[in-house]
């Protein structure tokens, strides 16, 4: 069985939710503190023991492939002035896995933006990290956990949570059979149910490690009579009827990035874990709760 090498990182949505920002800069160069989002996803990948990167890209990629492109000019400014901790943070991008881009012309889900990436991942496993999800795990990153559980079982793993119930039509709902510590085998898989269809509050949040078999299914996939969108989840359904699919109940705190209280969550909590702002950081919040 091949290992996971490659990833897949889909950042070509419109980030409607939070405009007027988004209008000019692409919804993954939102800053957590000082570090675009999508940066730090893809060195979640790279932690992992990720070798490969693909972004799938929209509007505006030219900003996301300059993030991770050299800037000869800067980095000479920065050498000449000895300014060498913001030379290797400029740097860190572009090293951090084999970088490529391809562009998703038409906004047409999930599945969609995935199916870009077919000559990418050839006839390997691949991992899929959503731009919108922001999860954090000092210990273990959490696509790693998801490749742990592929190596284990061979079949496509889901990273879900469990939510809130009313939260579930929101997401997607993973019903199972069979469950063994965090790994579920899936039964059945539905994408934003009624909240009086729901028969179970484990919902998939934005990671997943695909079997090869999934690339060839979403070539089948009809889209959504609703909205018209190919969803992954389709294929997810199906890929569990043929084959199998487990779901992973993965350990991290996940951030919501297209919701504006999930990006100022993340920023806070981002804050004070930067050992430089944490003090100073930790003090204003508690005198300004005072005043709340």
């Amino acid at each position: 069985m091949k290992k996971v090498r490659k990833a897949v990182i889909p950042v070509a949505g419109y980030g409607t939710r939070l405009l007027p920002y988004t209008k000019a800069v692409p919804k993954p160069m939102l800053p957590v503190v000082n570090v675009p989002a999508i940066q730090l996803i893809a060195k979640e990948a790279s932690d992992a023991g990720i070798e490969e990167i693909m972004f799938v890209v929209g509007h505006k990629k030219e900003i996301i492939e300059s993030h991770f492109s050299p800037f000869i000019e800067l980095e000479k400014v920065l050498l000449d002035k000895n300014k060498t901790e913001f030379y290797n943070a400029i740097k860190f991008p572009e090293t951090m896995a084999k970088i490529t881009f391809a562009v998703q012309e038409n906004q047409r889900g999930t599945a969609d933006a995935i199916a870009v990436a077919k000559d990418f991942v050839k006839d390997e496993p691949f991992a899929v990290l959503f731009g919108d999800d922001l999860i954090y795990n000092e210990d273990k990153p959490v696509i790693k956990q998801l490749m742990e559980a592929y190596d284990k079982t061979g079949k496509t793993i889901i990273g879900v949570k469990t939510v809130p119930h009313e939260d579930v039509p929101k997401y997607a709902s993973v019903e199972y059979d069979t469950k063994d510590g965090r790994l579920y085998h899936m039964t059945k898989i539905v994408e934003k149910p009624p909240i009086e269809e729901v028969k179970s509050d484990i919902s998939p949040l934005g990671r997943y490690v695909l079997a090869p078999t999934v690339m060839d299914i979403i070539e089948t996939l009809e889209p959504d009579p609703r909205t018209g969108e190919y969803c992954i989840t389709s294929a997810f359904e199906i890929d569990s009827q043929k084959n199998g699919v487990y779901a992973y109940e993965f350990e991290g705190t996940r951030y919501d990035l297209g919701d504006r209280l999930g990006f100022l969550k993340a920023n806070v909590e981002y804050g004070l874990r930067d050992k430089d702002l944490h003090d100073g950081f930790k003090e204003y919040i508690l005198e300004l709760a005072k005043k709340l």
